[in-house]
């Protein structure tokens, strides 16, 4: 089994949004998933609850029961879990990060963001773990090109010591309209830029965990795809 940790240091990052958006991919292809919800507000909870299809398993709890839950969902046969983590307690986050095989830094290509990332990118190699930067909510006007943040932003974010994901996702009204019913926006709108970067993410994810491909040492490149 694999755990993955999504990761961000402000709110409004799209955090929770990705958390339940891989774990619906990674059901949607006959993986057992289990989602663990350590994040006060629930949202994760709350949007796989809203599904009326079958879904991830849910856990929501307190960062102090990861272990056990981790250890049953071994013991179950489950292929992933994945964790929605706080943006605040660094307890809580340090714990989930200590169990993970892969984390996830989510933030939008702001300069407000910008040091929120910094910061938890920091955490997690403090820790010793690996993972990557994740941009989401990016805006485009260019529907078939590869979502991607401005060239002083990537500078900024090349010094992070986490490599940037090759594919982000681009702001979009379908994940919030997905979230609503409890489905991914690639049920939603398979055919849609959004779905399309969706399955492209988790597709890299997947294949980075599995063993497939090695991680990149350096930022992996993405064409500035902003603007206009």
């Amino acid at each position: 089994m694999k755990t993955i940790a999504v990761l961000s240091r402000k709110g409004g990052s799209g955090k929770t949004t990705l958390a339940v958006n891989l774990a619906l991919m990674a059901f949607l292809a006959d993986r057992q998933v289990m989602l663990a919800d350590i994040d006060p507000q629930r949202s994760a909870s709350d949007a796989l609850r809203a599904r009326t299809a079958p879904g991830p398993s849910i856990f929501d709890g307190g960062a102090g029961k990861l272990f056990h839950v981790q250890s049953n969902a071994m013991r179950g046969g489950y292929d992933y879990l994945i964790i929605d983590t706080p943006s605040a307690c660094e307890g809580d986050v340090a714990q989930a990060v200590n169990l993970t095989d892969l984390c996830l830094v989510v933030g939008r290509p702001s300069f407000l963001d910008l040091a929120p990332i910094v910061r938890t990118a920091e955490a997690v190699r403090r820790l010793g773990k690996g993972g990557f930067l994740v941009l989401n909510q990016i805006h485009t006007s260019k529907p078939d090109a590869s979502p991607a943040a401005s060239p002083d932003i990537l500078e900024v974010l090349r010094l992070c010591g986490l490599p940037l994901a090759p594919h982000g996702l681009r702001s979009h009204d379908a994940f919030q309209k997905a979230m609503a019913l409890g489905r991914c926006v690639a049920e939603w709108e398979k055919a849609g830029s959004a779905g399309r970067d969706l399955e492209q993410l988790w597709a890299f994810v997947e294949a980075n965990l599995d063993g497939q491909r090695p991680a990149p040492r350096q930022q992996a490149p993405m064409p500035a795809a902003l603007a206009g």
